[in-house]
């Protein structure tokens, strides 16, 4: 299964860099993971690169302090998610700006699929949820994390999770409602 073996590849690569006997050990960890640590902030931040790829930065520099406190009852990936969506609530506490760039209406009438325009009330109706349950959406279905997984991050029971995701999809189906209604009409 791959993801036993990523994991075992990630304990391997843990160890190795809590040993010391490797060097370039946390350096093979950052490298399988800063991909998927950017896409989650650059999602948190909506879609600021810049300071995306700053927390991403911070993100391993906690991953690599705490590295000794990682015990592997989560996946590797799963612990760095949480440090990630920690670090960027500690930061988004001192901004106050509007963090999601929306498309402009130009842009979505020269796109002839529709598919702009759906991308971008998508993301309206993700930022009018209650960040729970828009943190909860995006682990869940930008990231494919389990219940449980996402639970682990967010630091909340598993039926929470659950909880967040039923009131988000039903919120995001009565925002979108016209959308369905123009593409079945």
């Amino acid at each position: 299964m791959v993801d036993a073996e990523t994991a075992g590849v990630d304990a391997a690569l843990v160890a190795r860099a809590l040993r010391g006997d490797d060097s370039a050990a946390f350096g093979h960890l950052v490298r399988r993971h800063q991909g998927m640590v950017r896409a989650q902030l650059r999602r948190l931040t909506g879609g600021d690169h810049g300071w995306a790829d700053d927390l991403a930065q911070e993100t391993f520099i906690q991953a690599w302090r705490k590295l000794s406190q990682f015990r592997a009852d989560a996946r590797f990936s799963t612990w760095l998610y949480r440090i990630a969506y920690t670090t960027f609530l500690q930061a988004r506490r001192g901004r106050k700006a509007d963090l999601a760039p929306v498309a402009n209406d130009h842009d979505a009438q020269e796109d002839p699929s529709g598919d702009l325009a759906l991308h971008r009330d998508l993301t309206v109706a993700l930022r009018s949820l209650p960040e729970a349950e828009s943190a909860a959406l995006m682990l869940c279905y930008d990231f494919d994390l389990s219940h449980q997984e996402a639970a682990y991050v967010l630091g909340i029971p598993v039926g929470t999770v659950k909880t967040h995701i039923a009131r988000g999809k039903a919120k995001l189906r009565d925002l979108l409602a016209a959308w369905r209604i123009e593409n079945t009409g």
